[in-house]
């Protein structure tokens, strides 16, 4: 019955997947609604301008507005508002989009129906010194929304007594046997309300862990929402200071088996000690499961019934993210700010970023949540503050999408798109946090590029299933106990990964595994309950997996030890770096230590020195793959095997390499084309070229026919395409310059004041003779490119460059009179900076109005130009025809 039952869910999971494959791969968009002042002419255009530049779909957010458009604002929920997004996911569909949305406006979730009583809700405690033998007549003058939850007095050496009894109609009366303090606790509120509101939607934030706060908060959604939407989205935990709910102490004690009411002093005096600190563990584990059961649940359970999916970003929260990223349908992570790539050429000035939060591991927790729990899905949050305003290039964004789609991430939305419309007043609407992908943008005119690109790349990162091999425990307990400042309310952020990530032996055993080449996914304690085994394999709802190793752990919960313990007594592969030390928690802590040290004497340790030696004697190989400095993942699709490999080193790659799962065939993709060739391969061996800064796909065992792939060298000679050339400014603004001969290509700015304070598309045209007319393949190398060039040879389009390495193979060179033109694009940044130049205000929104990416006032006037057009030499190279031998 077992094996039937763990069929039956296998086969669930792969149908999901394949489900997957009809759903359309093309990135969405944050949609941000300025005040909701939106129009049904507008809805029509920008959604028309966003199925043509590529994107599959937008997830409206409307938040505070613009100044001179509130007799245009549309209150949240109201019967002109709902009629507006009824109308936007009729256009929608017409063009191919879905449509998700908040239930809120703004972040978090929040609004006008939430309440005192529901909203957010923290432990606040009054103090009262005391002497022995005095009398205590004290009125206890509270709202009825912060009642009274306990009243403990406490002696110098901290023993406790509950008198609670001593209260009657609001008022203590006590003879104090005791020289000491009396600690009277109430459930207080935070009195956070909705940050970044939209018209209808401000209010106070509702308590995240009660199931009453959240259907009371949902009942005008259950009332009015009818709207087809495809899911429902809830962003970044960013419900500040809550630690508490009104039956917090009923629930702890249900949950952790003992009355917390006697501790409660010594854990708001934060003292640091032993037993505190595991009362305070169970406090922190009591508020993970509150979130999970009580909100995330029932919010998962509320959409799917309503016909919607949800889609959660967990970081943040004060608990387990893994089983909290579990509970929605699509997990969501995040970057923030601009990691650094040593591809030749990035660019990644410090004037104009802010340090990012994109660690792979910290990437990697809402996918290992897909991956586990069989979530075709893992979205992503992308770009927030990848540079400051104005100054993104899409070729910046590349690297930085690599790294997400690298760690499992198949389902890209931007963050975002501002709905301006189409009369506004350039640059238009604009929101505070964001590269702005709208069509009033210069980078929106090389969107479509960096749009098909993640279009290709999804297409295969959604096929099959995950295959990754290494499943790795996750001992939140270890966090939960300790001291962290005594906070109750501890979130597990993605900006503060030095306080519970980085220094951890768990984040130290996946750095290991990874660059050792294996594929990783994180199991959590609950993860772990679910497991069965089949043939060695431990297997989970969303797949299978060759081993669980057990990094460096202090506190391991007692079910989680039996449950290894018995895995292990059925085949499976687990590999422990210690013997647990100690259970987690208060309770019946001596009876559990012992049957945990029980457990520790039938367990085989391996130190993290040995575990790679370990893995191996068990017949567990890492991707050969990696031993290249090549970045990849790996998927399984039936008998083929889907590899995604990026080259983020400095260095060009051109060699064999071997691959674990080749064992016939392979074929490469371009994932910027979608083309596709046939590889040079022998056996598990392929030869691979692959540029700085280029990405391949390559499916193995594969049955498909394609012409063999045109392997190519460089020659050990170059050739400058002198000029002059000639540049003709062809859209953008403030005004066109006029057109100009320019013998040596510098940046446009260094022209005058009008080239200067352009922003658009220009064309450099020049004719050049082939060096060397015996040749018919070269290499067209452009300079810096500031920041994209579409080439067309002959009058033909020949190359759209838009990231690194800006070169494209030229075939078919005449051998007098070529024509080239290369449409350059800079970034919109010096026609910002002219604007404000000249005084013209634009920064007309309310609340937190324009700030830079440091958050402080935004000011283009203290910016240099920046550098624009073709700077340097244009060359050629020529180019051999290069046969591999397999031999």
């Amino acid at each position: 019955m077992k094996i039937k039952l763990l069929s039956l869910a296998f086969c669930l999971s792969i149908a999901a997947c394949a489900q997957q494959k009809e759903l359309n791969t093309k990135p969405f968009t944050r949609w941000w609604w300025m005040g909701s002042a939106v129009n049904e002419a507008g809805i029509k255009y920008n959604l028309e301008q966003f199925a043509k530049a590529g994107l599959g779909g937008v997830e409206i957010t409307p938040i505070y507005g613009v100044k001179g458009e509130d007799e245009n604002f549309l209150p949240f929920l109201s019967d002109k508002y709902l009629k507006k997004l009824n109308y936007t996911t009729h256009i929608a569909d017409s063009l191919g989009l879905k449509v998700d949305m908040v239930l809120g406006t703004g972040w978090p979730y929040g609004g006008p129906q939430v309440e005192s009583e529901h909203a957010a809700t923290k432990l606040r405690h009054e103090l009262l010194e005391v002497s022995k033998s005095q009398t205590i007549d004290h009125a206890i003058e509270t709202p009825s929304f912060e009642p009274l939850v306990a009243a403990i007095a406490v002696n110098h050496t901290g023993e406790t007594i509950n008198i609670e009894k001593q209260i009657v109609n609001n008022r203590l009366k006590w003879e104090s046997s005791i020289d000491g303090k009396i600690y009277l606790f109430f459930a207080g509120k935070t009195g956070q309300k909705v940050k970044r509101a939209a018209p209808g939607g401000e209010g106070f934030t509702v308590d995240h862990y009660s199931k009453n706060a959240l259907e009371d908060y949902l009942k005008p959604y259950s009332e009015k929402l009818n709207a087809p939407i495809r899911a429902i989205f809830n962003d970044s935990y960013e419900v500040y200071s809550t630690d508490f709910t009104p039956d917090f102490l009923q629930q702890f004690e249900t949950k952790r088996g003992y009355s917390i009411k006697p501790y409660l002093p010594a854990l708001v005096e934060k003292t640091d000690s032993e037993t505190i600190n595991r009362v305070r563990a169970d406090y922190r584990r009591t508020l993970s499961d509150l979130l999970k059961e009580e909100f995330n649940e029932t919010w998962t359970r509320w959409s799917n019934k309503k016909g919607f999916q949800t889609k959660l970003q967990a970081h943040g929260s004060p608990g387990n993210l893994l089983d909290l990223y579990a509970t929605a349908d699509i997990p969501e992570c995040e970057t923030f700010g601009s990691m650094p790539f040593d591809i030749p050429g990035f660019r990644r000035e410090a004037e104009d970023i802010r340090e990012g939060d994109a660690d792979p591991v910290m990437l990697k927790f809402s996918s290992s949540a897909a991956h586990v729990m069989g979530r075709p899905l893992v979205s992503s949050e992308s770009f927030t503050w990848l540079r400051d305003h104005f100054k993104t290039a899409v070729s910046q964004c590349k690297p930085e999408l690599e790294e997400l789609l690298l760690n499992g991430i198949n389902h890209v939305f931007l963050h975002g798109s501002t709905y301006s419309p189409p009369t506004a007043e350039w640059p238009g609407w604009k929101f505070y946090a964001s590269v702005n992908f709208s069509p009033q943008m210069t980078i929106w005119k090389d969107a479509p590029a960096l749009f098909n690109y993640i279009e290709n790349c999804q297409k295969y990162l959604r096929k099959g299933v995950p295959d990754n091999e290494i499943g790795v425990y996750w001992p939140i307990e270890d966090t939960y106990h300790d001291f962290l400042k005594g906070q109750l309310f501890f979130q597990f952020k993605i900006h503060s990964l030095d306080e519970w990530l980085l220094n951890t032996p768990f984040y130290r055993t996946n750095q290991l595994l990874i660059k050792s080449g294996y594929q990783v996914d994180f199991f959590s304690d609950d993860f772990i309950s679910q497991a069965k085994v089949n043939n060695g394999l431990l297997v989970l709802p969303g797949g299978s997996y060759k081993a669980l190793v057990i990094p460096e752990t202090k506190h391991m919960p007692l079910e989680t030890m039996q449950k290894l313990v018995a895995l292990k007594r059925e085949g499976a592969n687990i590999i422990f770096e210690s013997t647990p030390q100690t259970v987690p928690g208060n309770f019946d802590l001596e009876s559990r230590e012992l049957a945990l040290e029980k457990l520790g004497r039938q367990i085989e340790t391996t130190n993290s020195e040995n575990l790679i030696e370990k893995l191996r004697e068990e017949s567990i190989t890492p991707e050969a793959l990696r031993s290249y400095d090549l970045k990849f993942i790996r998927r399984k699709d039936d008998d083929k095997f889907i590899y995604y490999i990026v080259n983020h080193t400095a260095n060009d790659f051109d060699d064999w390499v071997s691959l674990n799962e080749l064992r016939s065939s392979a074929i490469f993709v371009n994932p910027n084309t979608g083309n596709k060739s046939l590889a040079t391969s022998k056996g598990i061996k392929l030869y691979l070229q692959l540029k700085a800064g280029e990405s391949i796909i390559i499916e193995t065992n594969t049955k498909e026919h394609f012409q063999g792939h045109q392997y190519l060298k460089e020659q050990n000679v170059s050739y400058n395409i002198e000029g002059p050339y000639e540049l003709e400014f062809l859209e953008g603004g403030p005004t066109l310059p006029q057109p100009t001969m320019l013998p040596e290509l510098n940046s446009w700015t260094e022209l005058g004041s009008e080239a200067e304070n352009f922003s658009g598309t220009a064309k450099y045209t020049v004719r050049f003779d082939s060096p060397n007319s015996d040749v018919k393949n070269w290499l067209l190398q452009l300079p810096d490119v500031r920041e994209s060039a579409k080439i067309y040879l002959n009058g033909k389009e020949v190359a759209w460059l838009w990231a690194n390495p800006f070169e494209v193979v030229l075939s078919g060179l005449k051998s007098k009179g070529n024509l080239l033109e290369i449409e350059v694009t800079n970034l919109a940044a010096n026609r910002i900076r002219a604007k404000e130049m000249r005084g013209e205000e634009w920064k007309n929104f309310y609340e937190i109005n324009m700030v830079n990416k440091d958050y402080q006032k935004f000011d283009a006037t203290l910016w240099k130009p920046m550098p624009s057009g073709l700077i340097g030499d244009v060359s050629l190279l020529p180019l051999d025809v290069f046969h591999p031998n397999p031999n």
